[in-house]
C-alpha cells in the first residue's frame, strides 16, 4: 500500500472501517496550516478542508485533526484537492494548554511513538522544564527519549549532566549531539527505525529545526539560533509538519514551546515523578497532601535528601496545575454545552414559527 510508507501499519487496519473505502481514501495529514491542512495517501500532498458537519459537530480541539492523523477524505479536481470527512481512532496524542489565562488546549500532533525531546545544554538547559515535556509525553504513554543538543560542552560536561538526570529519572534513554560537529547524529539516527513516527519537541530556537536538516542531509527547513544574550528562541517553525526520512522514518516538527501548561495530567505525574508517588504509599493518611501532615513519607525523604526540594516543588506545582486546569476546563465546558443548546433551541423555535 501507498500508505505504508506513511506509518500504516496493522494496528490502524483494524480500527478501519472497509464500507468508507469505497467513498473516501485513507490520507494523513502532515501539516496543520493556519486555516486548511495538507494531506497525502501516499502518492501526492494535496491541501484540504474539513466539511462543515466535521466542524459543526466539534466539541473541543481532540475533534479537529493533527498533524499524524488518519483520516478518511475526498479526493477531488483530479487530486488536487481533498475534503476531509472523519478522523480515524488515535494511537496517541500530544496536548497542551494554549498560551495565556485561556483554559484551552492546543493539540500537538498524533499517533506519536516515541517523542525525542530536544534540550540545550549551551544556553536554556532547565531540568524542571525537562520534567513538564515528560509529563506532557507520558501521558499520551508516549516513549520519551531526551536529546542533549551541545556544541559548546565538553564530553566529561555532558556526561555529568546525563548522569544527574538518570540519578532522578534513572530509565529514561538519553542521546547527545551537535548540529555543529556532528557528533552524536548516528546514535540519532540510530533511533529512527522505518515506519514508525517520532515527534520533535523543545522550546524556541533549540534547534529541532538543525536536527531535521541533519537528518534530511540538506538544508531543507529556516532555522535561527538562540539568542545569546538570554537564551530565548525564536520560532522557526511555524506549523506542525511530517516528513518522511531516507530510511523511511517519520517526523513531525512541532512549533517551539515557551509554556508548557498542562491539563488532566494524573498517569504523566504518576510515572514522571514514579518514586514521589510510589512513597505517597507510604503516607500515614490517603489523602496526605505532601504540604503540612505528620507522617508524610515524601516530606520525610525530601528532608533527607532522598528527594530533592526542587524536584518535589515542581511535582506539587504540576499537580496543583493540572487538578485547577481540568476542572476549569470541565467547568467551562459544561457552560460551552449549555450555550449550544440554548441556541439549538432558538433556532428550532424560530422555525416552528
Amino acid at each position: 500500500m501507498d500508505t505504508e510508507k506513511l506509518g500504516f501499519n496493522a494496528w490502524f487496519q483494524d480500527k478501519i472501517d472497509p464500507a468508507k473505502l469505497n467513498d473516501f481514501q485513507l490520507a494523513r495529514v502532515i501539516a496543520v496550516n493556519k486555516n486548511s491542512y495538507t494531506i497525502s495517501n501516499g502518492k501526492s500532498e494535496v491541501i484540504a478542508e474539513i466539511t462543515g458537519k466535521l466542524m459543526f459537530n466539534a466539541d473541543s480541539p481532540l475533534d479537529y485533526p493533527a498533524a499524524g492523523d488518519w483520516v478518511y477524505a475526498q479526493f477531488v479536481d483530479d487530486e488536487s484537492f481533498a475534503v476531509i470527512h472523519e478522523i480515524i481512532p488515535r494511537k496517541s496524542f500530544i496536548k497542551r494548554k494554549i498560551s495565556g489565562k485561556r483554559i484551552e488546549f492546543q493539540l500537538i500532533a498524533a499517533n506519536i511513538d516515541t517523542a525525542l525531546i530536544i534540550q540545550s545544554l549551551d544556553f536554556n538547559y532547565n531540568i524542571r522544564r525537562l520534567e513538564r515535556y515528560l509529563v506532557m509525553v507520558n501521558e499520551s504513554n508516549i516513549r520519551p527519549v531526551v536529546l542533549f543538543k551541545s556544541d559548546l560542552l565538553t564530553h566529561e560536561e555532558i556526561e555529568k549532566k546525563k548522569a544527574d538526570i538518570q540519578k532522578v529519572i534513572p530509565n529514561i534513554q538519553i542521546v547527545a549531539f551537535s548540529n555543529t560537529n556532528g557528533s552524536g547524529l548516528d546514535r540519532v539516527k540510530e533511533l529512527l527505525i522505518c515506519g514508525e513516527t517520532f515527534c520533535l519537541l523543545g522550546s524556541s530556537g533549540v534547534g529541532k529545526t538543525s536536527l531535521l536538516n541533519s537528518l534530511m542531509g540538506e538544508e531543507l527547513f529556516e532555522t535561527q539560533t538562540v539568542r545569546e544574550k538570554d537564551g530565548r528562541g525564536r520560532h522557526t517553525t511555524t506549523r506542525r509538519q511530517l516528513v518522511i526520512l531516507e530510511n523511511g522514518a517519520i517526523v513531525i516538527d512541532t512549533p517551539g514551546m515557551r509554556e508548557l501548561g498542562i491539563i488532566a495530567a494524573e498517569s504523566g505525574l504518576q510515572d514522571t515523578f514514579a518514586e514521589i508517588v510510589e512513597l505517597a504509599d507510604q503516607c500515614r493518611y490517603n489523602d496526605c497532601t505532601h504540604t503540612l501532615e505528620e507522617g508524610c513519607a515524601v516530606l520525610a525523604a525530601v528532608e533527607e535528601g532522598t528527594i530533592s526540594k526542587e524536584r518535589y516543588q515542581n511535582y506539587l506545582k504540576m499537580n496543583k496545575e493540572s487538578i485547577y486546569n481540568e476542572m476549569s476546563y470541565f467547568e467551562k465546558r459544561q457552560k460551552d454545552k449549555l450555550f449550544g443548546k440554548m441556541c439549538k433551541s432558538i433556532m428550532k423555535h424560530k422555525k416552528a414559527r
